[in-house]
């Protein structure tokens, strides 16, 4: 797709939740609009920059975990959103060189930054698919072409599950995208949860400000997702307590107990 033809596609009149997310991480590719609506949220919950922090620090001791301590090479991130820092085949390749990587969006203005991604290793290989998340088998028939789905995956779906209005339907994404990945598997989630009254309140003002809604859910059906899988310790807990003993960054705490928003990693037996 032409840089043309993504640009056709970009609305910069409402804020977007990839340019909001990151605007709160300290990246530069936002508009105004989204630094006013960041700008109007952090005034009603400024916590949701910690969910923010937390959740990126969170993807780099999921996929350090994945790749060196269970060898998983094949990483399948859905709903990726703008490139930072540390992303996920950054994470990956550090600790194995030739670990495969393959984004999904279909969001044009994350599209439109693919190419700040789309950097690996010799040895590995990333690749970037213009794909939507509710149509799970394409996803999978594209990953095949970089990935071998008959070996183990860590699929990665982060703070993009709460776009999903309907919950059963967001559950059943995620068991179809499952469904198509070897035994061995992994499944990495997490999400903003409805756990303070100040997030409820952050979350109503996104989402009434025009962007594509974000909807919070209670920490039980964040759980849910893992689902017939088995769950990595600690299991599904706020996303600075996740294996926070292994990281420098992002420890528990009195600040993780702010923290509105939970995550687990749970395996395909």
């Amino acid at each position: 797709m032409s840089h043309d033809s993504l640009r056709d596609r970009i609305d910069t009149s409402k804020p977007h939740s990839a340019r909001f997310w990151n605007y709160f991480v300290g990246g530069k590719d936002n508009y105004e609009v989204d630094r006013e609506i960041g700008d109007q949220i952090k005034s009603i919950f400024p916590g949701l920059v910690d969910v923010a922090v937390t959740s990126r620090r969170f993807l780099g001791r999921a996929v350090t975990y994945l790749a060196g301590e269970q060898g998983v090479r094949q990483f399948l991130d859905v709903g990726t959103g703008l490139p930072t820092a540390d992303n996920t085949h950054e994470v990956a390749q550090r600790v194995a060189p030739d670990a495969r990587i393959v984004y999904v969006d279909n969001d044009p203005i994350v599209l439109a930054h693919a190419n700040a991604l789309l950097t690996s290793t010799a040895e590995g290989r990333t690749a970037y698919l213009d794909a939507d998340l509710y149509d799970p088998q394409a996803v999978l028939k594209a990953a095949a072409g970089t990935l071998d789905l008959s070996r183990p995956v860590g699929l990665m779906i982060l703070n993009t599950l709460g776009h999903v209005a309907d919950y059963e339907r967001a559950r059943e994404l995620v068991r179809q995208l499952m469904a198509g990945l070897a035994a061995g598997s992994y499944l990495v989630i997490s999400d903003s949860t409805a756990t303070s009254e100040g997030m409820i309140a952050a979350s109503e003002a996104y989402n009434a400000s025009g962007a594509v809604p974000y909807y919070v859910r209670p920490v039980a059906e964040i759980a849910g997702f893992f689902d017939g899988l088995e769950l990595v310790e600690p299991g599904v807990v706020r996303v600075p307590e996740w294996r926070a003993e292994e990281s420098g960054v992002g420890g528990a705490g009195a600040s993780a107990a702010a923290v509105d928003a939970y995550c687990g990693v749970g395996r395909k037996r």
